[in-house]
């Protein structure tokens, strides 16, 4: 039993090393890559391990990139590697930028795809543009009409501004000020419906890819339909608001009046009040008249009898008014 277990025992020890030797050193990517003409030493292989460095994501692309032509080696594509960029998609970038005749050096591929950006898109669009759909813009003319227009930009990428350069939504955002800019100056929107290519001279002239990672080729207007008529729905709020400030300051008035007359009613009150109060002092100033003799009897009756005659006239007089109004 000893001698079979000792044999075993070294086979299985063997088939270990071997695995963890494969697994280490791999040898049959780099018999693909002498196959391929890539001048590249197990020792460079085994580093790429210890490195934490996929052998297979820098092996396979380099391969791809000696084969298409390109003059790549291994650090360029270790170090992209190893700052987080997407080896495999740089370079088929750059494969597809020397087939289209495109200048791109690795450095500025890299630089595109760590910045975020899909540099095999970029390179795609500078071969075939890209149409952008603007969403429906408004946009009123002098008349007060509103319009609405739609329209399609033709871009291709700028590779040498796609690093720093604005996005798609800066595009459409210059396009859509532009498109209401030139709708605006317009003075009337019969003028736009019958030259719709106005709008895409002027915004075109106006240089909107400044900045910008693309470069316009053309802005084609697609549909242009007519919305509110915006003037007059404004001159009709404006008219209500004047109503209603005219209104309220009617309202005021009235209110100043109500409370003019509130005031005039306790005025009368008051003199009313008065006149009472002096009347009521009338009999006692007749009391100390007679009592200081400053007033005799004979006096204060013929002043009573003043006062009945007097009565009785008012009486007889607003009974002889009455008569006529009947």
């Amino acid at each position: 039993m000893e001698i079979l277990f000792f044999p075993v025992m070294v086979f299985f020890i063997a088939v270990v090393a071997i695995s963890v030797l494969l697994h280490f050193v791999p040898v049959g990517l780099w018999i693909s890559a002498l196959a391929a003409g890539v001048n590249i030493s197990l020792f460079n292989l085994v580093g790429m391990r210890i490195r934490r460095v996929e052998p297979r994501m820098i092996v396979l692309p380099l391969i791809k990139g000696t084969k298409a032509g390109l003059a790549l080696n291994v650090n360029q594509l270790e170090a992209h590697y190893l700052a987080g960029g997407n080896v495999d998609n740089v370079v088929d970038a750059l494969i597809a930028a020397h087939r289209a005749q495109i200048s791109l050096s690795f450095e500025q591929a890299a630089a595109i795809d760590l910045a975020g950006r899909n540099v095999l898109e970029a390179v795609q669009m500078s071969v075939n543009p890209k149409v952008i759909e603007t969403p429906t813009i408004s946009a009123v003319a002098k008349n007060g009409i509103e319009l609405k227009v739609r329209a399609r930009v033709t871009v291709r990428a700028n590779i040498d501004r796609l690093v720093g350069g604005a996005g798609e939504a800066t595009i459409i955002a210059r396009v859509g000020e532009g498109i209401v800019t030139t709708v605006g100056s317009s003075e009337s929107h019969t003028d736009v419906l019958e030259n719709p290519d106005h709008i895409s001279r002027t915004v075109l002239g106006k240089g909107l890819d400044s900045g910008t990672a693309f470069e316009i080729l053309s802005i084609d207007i697609a549909d242009v339909d007519v919305g509110r008529n915006i003037g007059a729905q404004l001159q009709t709020d404006q008219a209500e608001a004047d109503k209603q400030i005219a209104q309220a300051r009617a309202e005021e008035r009235r209110a100043m009046a109500v409370a003019k007359e509130q005031e005039m009613k306790a005025y009368t009150q008051e003199m009313k009040a008065k006149v009472i109060e002096a009347q009521a002092e009338v009999p006692h100033a007749l009391a100390e008249a007679l009592r200081s003799g400053h007033m005799g009897v004979m006096d204060y009756y013929n002043l009573k009898n003043i006062a009945a005659d007097t009565e009785m006239r008012e009486n007889i007089a607003g009974t002889g008014e009455g008569h006529k109004d009947k």
